[in-house]
């Protein structure tokens, strides 16, 4: 199962939390986020996949800082649309991104089953999805949606389960059963402050999580 940790932004705890072996880190580059990690250069890239997030931001500024960062991956999390990530692909490939096919995840915000029919106009347009809860932010709520929703989801692209998951979840996790989750993103129930990750909460929970 890949774990993702997203919102990171602390260069020492960006070390500590790469030590724990996870796949993923994720950098929120959106200004209105409490966690936003600026545009300048971190001191310290991680040597897991760097996941790059974004809201509704122009397909250059997302090119350029790609390249910048060395993103693994583009999580968009806002509103864009189906032409979007086509353009943006097309455009990431030309100006020189990590990857000459640049890896995209589009997300999307849950509740209900009905909010999972706007994921088929992006099948074959996003290499992930992530399900995360509809709730006053575009991200980073802190609560759960209802996982039992997602038996409706019967597309082809696999998904990352994201949204309220914490330290004392990893039970629920492993009773979680669909057979395009391929892993789980984590970000505001393991922290002490926004950006700052529990290091202690995090290793505990990949053991539970790791002892199935």
């Amino acid at each position: 199962m890949i774990v993702k940790v997203c919102g990171m932004r602390d260069v020492q705890n960006i070390r500590d939390v790469e030590a724990l072996g996870i796949d993923m880190m994720g950098f929120i580059f959106w200004p209105r986020s409490s966690r936003y990690v600026g545009q300048s250069d971190l001191g310290y890239r991680p040597c897991c996949q760097r996941v790059g997030v974004f809201v509704d931001e122009a397909i250059s500024q997302v090119c350029r800082i790609a390249a910048d960062f060395a993103l693994d991956y583009i999580q968009l999390h806002g509103s864009e649309s189906p032409q979007y990530l086509s353009e943006l692909r097309t455009a990431c490939s030309a100006s020189g991104c990590a990857t000459a096919a640049p890896r995209l995840v589009k997300a999307f915000n849950i509740s209900t089953a009905d909010d999972l029919a706007q994921t088929a106009d992006y099948s074959g347009l996003a290499d992930l999805f992530l399900f995360d809860t509809k709730g006053e932010s575009v991200g980073g709520n802190g609560e759960k949606f209802d996982w039992s929703v997602l038996s409706s989801y019967d597309g082809d692209t696999p998904f990352l389960l994201s949204g309220g998951i914490g330290p004392h979840d990893a039970s629920l996790i492993n009773a979680f059963h669909h057979p395009r989750c391929i892993g789980i993103d984590l970000n505001s129930r393991f922290e002490t402050a926004p950006g700052l990750k529990d290091v202690d909460a995090l290793r505990k929970f990949l053991e539970e999580l790791n002892r199935k």
